[in-house]
């Protein structure tokens, strides 16, 4: 399974899971099975507040789940549309949002979870 994560520097499976997926620098994919990673930049980090084009930030990369500190509504839609699933972080690293995951632990982000606004309170790791 490939697993992408926002995140600000690629440190491989020690990465630190970053805030909020529009605004983070770079995304870290793992591989679940081989715990290999591969990096990828984002491609819409300088859109305008809530006018984040999530498949735009992550080209055409194939992935089976997201993993977010924080998401916005709009782009948070845009990957449900893509028939990906977006899931809250439960850790600070990638490896152990991952262990969590694989244990079931992580929850789906819904709508009602999404960042409205950055520096408000709804939502775990919304800035």
């Amino acid at each position: 399974m490939r697993i992408c994560f926002p995140v600000r520097e690629n440190e491989g499976m020690d990465s630190q899971v970053f805030g909020h997926f529009g605004s983070a620098p770079m995304f870290v994919v793992a591989d679940t099975e081989t715990r290999e990673v591969s990096k990828l930049s984002n491609r819409d980090r300088s859109h305008e507040h809530g006018a984040c084009k999530p498949m735009k930030a992550l080209g055409s990369q194939f992935f089976d789940a997201i993993v977010v500190g924080g998401i916005g509504a709009g782009a948070l839609t845009g990957l449900n549309k893509a028939g990906l699933k977006v899931y809250q972080a439960n850790d600070a690293t990638i490896s152990e949002n991952i262990d969590s995951f694989e244990k079931g632990e992580l929850a789906e982000i819904n709508y009602d979870q999404a960042c409205a606004q950055h520096g408000h309170s709804h939502g775990q790791g919304c800035q």
